[in-house]
């Protein structure tokens, strides 16, 4: 059977993962009567709930007596490790472009991509049904996206389709008929997407995306460049540097067809498919005959640009939440991540009790903290800290980030004024359209962390940001943190809601009353720069006169709800995020008062 191999890549929201279920359901892949749920290839809750795709995911359809792979990356730059091994296993892409928003930035980084790899895309404008289309200007600016990005004069004669994905039409013409459904879409991938390039020689394949499976054990996806691979075959494993890794044998071989993953007893090269029987290969390595000795070059990664510590929780609360408290658990589970994402890099500390976790961002290692809390982990982690390098000369560098803040006008003064006081630089600033404006700055990655909260507070929920890695840059100098102090408890025991109405003229809370508290936990925000122990226990004392009940009728303000993100931005470095499966607590990192003011000692004479 012929074959087209194709990845369908947008920014976040575009429309991706809806337009692949169209295309599920128009080629026959799915039947009529078959249940299916919205946003099929978004297989985790995570991924329902924050509606963005967060691993790569292959599909195939039939039309026509061709086979077409279709592989349905991230559009968040957070997850590009994915972004790049995914491209090199296609022949062709699908550009979605809103037909409001235009491209965006997430649009450019995986474009930017797929240029370099020499892709030809199709561009199709989505959502043509908006109210405030605008597709001509959204196809001038694609247009001028890709000569930016460097495109050849080949890619930027590229095809354009307008349609809407979730109706399930495109056509070549905005207001042409829907009644073809995706056919056009469908046939311009046959014409225009080349067939893949299959080399000579013995079975050799690059591993691009990796799982791992109960039953199968590792499995490694990637597209055959050359030769043919049946179940039971001898295979070994080469490093991108040529050494040996391992040798074994393929215990099984499974295709994309539909919506499921099937065993097949031979796959050709050209074909993108999953095998298992190897437990050491990776992703980038080259999974190969035991005849080939040389290595296929495989795409380098962008380098992680935050870490933050996972450390075994040692609060007086530990083990009461979860059932995976010990390091060891916390160890394998982060090491079984760090396998099948190679944008994350895990390194344990010398005491064996915390791990340094490095990823492209707060939002990459928020939605693994996430993901271990719903399988029952209990763990504390620090604050998210910039990964910094010097350069040839010992000069200090730090990651750099274009962010994009697109803003209805009336906010637009104080978001400029936000991120300078965050280091960042205006490169440009321009209308919208809808008196919206597009603001773009240069940005440290530190100044980032926390902001996206802080600016929805500011824009009333309006302005959307986008950030993609720039560069390496000079380091800008320090960026003001969180100006108010804590309240700390001073004792273990229940939140008494009289107590907490006492306490409301010290700052707002972020405890509902009943809560258990412990020495050393924080439980609210000081109105002043210092912490403050405070008692939260305290009862009204009850004399014959007064019922008991009276307690009860305190009038409290609603607390301060700490999401895991916020949390993350908003603690400093003597604090920590306590998660478990139930609760987002936060804690001061010495419970004991003694331990923490000789530590702030220690501090102060270290900085004079």
């Amino acid at each position: 059977m012929k074959l087209r191999n194709i990845a369908i890549i947008a920014h976040v929201d575009h429309g991706k993962t809806t337009l692949v279920d169209a295309l599920l359901k128009q080629s026959g892949s799915v039947r009529d009567n078959q249940r299916v749920d919205d946003r099929v290839m978004d297989s985790s809750d995570l991924e329902r709930e924050r509606g963005i795709t967060i691993l790569a995911k292959a599909t195939s359809v039939t039309w026509k007596d061709v086979r077409i792979n279709i592989v349905d990356t991230p559009g968040h730059a957070d997850f590009g490790g994915e972004v790049e091994r995914i491209l090199n296993m296609v022949d062709g892409a699908v550009l979605l472009v809103d037909s409001a928003e235009g491209p965006m930035p997430q649009t450019k980084f995986v474009v930017g991509k797929a240029l370099k790899v020499g892709l030809k895309p199709i561009v199709a404008v989505n959502k043509i049904d908006r109210p405030d289309a605008r597709p001509d200007e959204v196809i001038n600016e694609v247009f001028d996206l890709f000569a930016a990005l460097d495109a050849t004069d080949e890619q930027l004669d590229f095809p354009i389709l307008y349609g809407s994905g979730r109706d399930g039409w495109m056509n070549f013409d905005p207001a042409g008929p829907k009644d073809e459904g995706l056919a056009p879409l469908f046939d311009l991938v046959l014409r225009h997407v080349p067939e893949p390039k299959v080399e000579e020689g013995p079975f050799r394949m690059i591993g691009t995306i990796l799982e791992a499976n109960p039953f199968l054990g590792r499995i490694i996806t990637g597209r055959i460049a050359s030769g043919t691979v049946k179940p039971n075959q001898a295979a070994k494993v080469l490093s991108r540097d040529g050494s040996l890794l391992e040798q074994g044998r393929i215990s099984k071989i499974l295709a994309f067809r539909g919506l499921d993953r099937q065993p097949i007893d031979e796959a050709h090269a050209g074909d993108i498919v999953a095998i298992a029987g190897l437990s050491k290969g990776t992703v980038a390595d080259t999974f190969c005959d035991p005849s080939v000795s040389q290595p296929m070059e495989a795409q380098p990664i962008d380098p992680p640009t935050v870490t933050m510590s996972f450390m075994v929780n040692d609060s007086p609360l530990a083990g009461t939440e979860g059932d995976k408290v010990t390091s060891r658990v916390i160890r394998e589970r982060l090491l079984k991540e760090a396998e099948g994402n190679v944008a994350l890099k895990v390194e344990e500390s010398a005491d064996k009790d915390s791990f340094f976790v490095s990823g492209r961002g707060e939002l990459q290692l928020s939605v693994l903290i996430e993901a271990m809390r719903r399988e029952g982990f209990e763990l504390a982690v620090s604050r998210p800290r910039v990964v910094m390098k010097n350069d040839e000369d010992g000069q200090l560098l730090e990651p750099v980030e274009e962010v994009v803040i697109d803003v209805d006008e009336e906010h637009a003064g104080v978001v400029v004024q936000k991120m300078s006081e965050r280091k960042a630089e205006m490169v440009e600033l321009k209308p919208s359209g809808g008196n919206r404006q597009r603001l773009v700055f240069l940005a440290p990655t530190r100044g980032l962390i926390g902001y996206q909260s802080e600016l929805l507070t500011d824009t009333r929920g309006s302005a959307v940001m986008n950030r993609l890695f720039h560069e390496y840059q000079p380091y800008k100098g320090e960026i003001e943190g969180r100006v108010n102090g804590v309240l700390i408890a001073n004792e273990p025991g229940e939140a008494v809601a009289y107590a907490l109405w006492n306490l409301e003229d010290r700052g707002p809370m972020i405890i509902d009353p009943g809560v258990k508290v412990y020495q050393g936990m924080i439980v609210g925000i000081h109105s002043r720069d210092n912490d403050l122990e405070v008692n939260v226990l305290k009862g009204k004392k009850l004399s014959n006169v007064r019922a008991a009940g009276k307690d009860e009728a305190v009038k409290l303000t609603p607390p301060v709800r700490m999401t895991l993100e916020r949390a993350l931005a908003w603690i400093q470095d003597d604090e920590l995020v306590e998660v478990t499966p139930k609760s987002i607590r936060l804690r001061k990192l010495y419970l004991n008062p003694h331990e923490r003011k000789r530590f702030e000692k220690q501090r102060m004479a270290g900085a004079a």
